[in-house]
């Protein structure tokens, strides 16, 4: 049994043919009290970041009703709009914030601060750039020992991007960029394909990772208590079903990006391409948690200012540019297809937190959802403006997070509608006064266990979360 389950990096494998698979915590392998000390120890942290704002519209237009972004109402009195009502099931994991944004960047057109979401760092419109540690990263320092990886960097674009237009999340306490990987099965095989140097060439003659291991796993399999076969048996299916998707979506992440207009190539993709690759990307942070390859994870959906191969995503809804649909809201039914859009994402966002959410955590202490924060947002709202950020915190109840609320510091008409030329929204004067987005890191940072009352520019805390 030694030769099936050695330890590496405080994790257990299954082994084949020079090929490692990384098993998830079984209760069979240590005291109920350990098992206990073990799931409270394990905090997690993921981020994800939506591109192009969100749909905007005043009061007073007809679509104000279905597909402005922010909830109607405020506190425990919410609804969700058609943008965020794939989540009504999620209603007591999460909640929406609005009126917090950085202040340093409340005044630079929305597409120039994705590189400050995490960082809270006055990266500035042009010239000299500067950057600082992210969130993420901040966490990472306290918790990335305990693991294989230290945190898993992903986007859809991958690498770093430039200054002002980023394809990371990711930075380190030098502000450097971190690169991210947007290829999925190098990140299936970074998490669980651990090879010797002739498994690779054995691996692409047979049909699947798993088919190397399954004779161990049918050993290991005789030495487990019967909860712990279940979760055996629904981690190999898991991994088997998001090494499938990870095939399916290698065609789409390889399509060439265009050097003329997009409208007029033919490019090999299908609608549902985009979803494909979504829902695998989600797949994997999912998977990493379960076998604590990892406890931190940023995934950047989309670069700003519709450069890359996310601009596509929108195609799994029958649309064609992601950017072009903030962009379009003035025409008729323009609010309503940015909405779409945005449903879309949430759909996919939804199926992963509800995933966290249907599994215990090792060793009981609630569902993986309790154990893990899940911040989702962007670094704009309204047209190309850096207020007002659209903010969703999911999950950590087992770290005192209260959800179930909207909480509207916005006010109750916050800047929006369509551009129709002039000044744009970003431009325009400043009319209500967010507070600092770095005071709810700081909130999080706590909750996660990380000593500390600052980080970047906040004030205080946020105490209604």
């Amino acid at each position: 049994m030694s030769s099936i389950l050695d330890s590496l990096d405080r994790r257990r494998f299954l082994r084949g043919a020079g090929v490692a698979l990384a098993l998830p915590w079984f209760e069979s392998f240590a005291g109920l009290a350990g098992a206990a000390e073990q799931s409270a120890q394990r905090k997690r942290l993921a981020c994800f970041y939506m591109p192009d704002g969100v749909p905007m519209p005043l009061a007073e237009d007809p679509a104000y009703q279905d597909w402005a972004w922010f909830p109607h109402g405020s506190g425990k009195k919410f609804t969700f709009t058609k943008c965020l009502d794939p989540l009504e099931s999620l209603r007591d994991d999460l909640t929406v914030l609005s009126g917090f944004s950085h202040p340093s960047v409340r005044n630079i057109h929305g597409h120039s601060n994705a590189d400050q979401f995490l960082t809270g760092a006055a990266t500035g419109p042009s010239g000299d750039y500067h950057n600082s540690i992210s969130l993420d990263q901040e966490f990472a320092a306290h918790v990335g020992d305990r693991t294989r990886f230290s945190s898993l960097v992903m986007s859809t674009d991958g690498g770093t991007g430039t200054p002002r237009g980023t394809h990371t999340m990711s930075f380190d306490r030098s502000g450097r960029a971190i690169p991210a990987e947007h290829r999925p099965k190098r990140i299936f095989d970074m998490l669980f394909v651990n090879s010797d140097a002739d498994a690779a060439r054995r691996l692409a003659l047979s049909k699947s990772a798993l088919d190397e291991l399954l004779a161990d796993a049918r050993s290991l399999r005789t030495t487990l208590s019967s909860n712990d076969q279940k979760v055996l048996d629904e981690y190999l299916q898991s991994v088997r079903d998001t090494e499938i998707k990870v095939e399916k979506a290698k065609r789409w992440i390889n399509i060439p990006l265009p050097k003329v207009d997009v409208d007029h190539l033919k490019l090999d993709i299908t609608p549902e391409d985009p979803r494909v690759y979504l829902q695998t990307m989600f797949e994997l942070i999912y998977l990493a948690f379960k076998t604590d390859s990892t406890r931190v994870a940023t995934y950047q959906i989309g670069r700003e200012n519709g450069i890359g191969v996310s601009d596509y995503l929108a195609r799994a809804v029958g649309f064609n540019l992601t950017h072009q649909l903030s962009h379009n809201t003035k025409e008729p039914g323009g609010w309503k297809n940015f909405g779409i859009y945005c449903r879309f994402v949430s759909e996919e966002y939804g199926r992963f937190v509800s995933k966290l959410k249907a599994t215990p955590d090792a060793g009981g202490g609630g569902s993986m959802l309790d154990n893990t924060l899940l911040l989702f947002g962007s670094a704009s709202s309204a047209f190309h403006l850096s207020r007002n950020y659209p903010l969703i915190l999911a999950g950590g109840k087992n770290m005192g997070f209260k959800h179930g609320q909207y909480i509207n510091h916005a006010g109750d008409h916050p800047q929006g509608g369509a551009w129709t030329g002039g000044r744009e929204p970003w431009q325009q004067e400043i009319t209500h006064e967010d507070a600092p987005l770095s005071n709810l890191f700081v909130t999080m940072l706590q909750r996660l266990g990380v000593e500390t009352d600052e980080f970047a520019d906040s004030t205080g805390t946020v105490e209604k979360v």
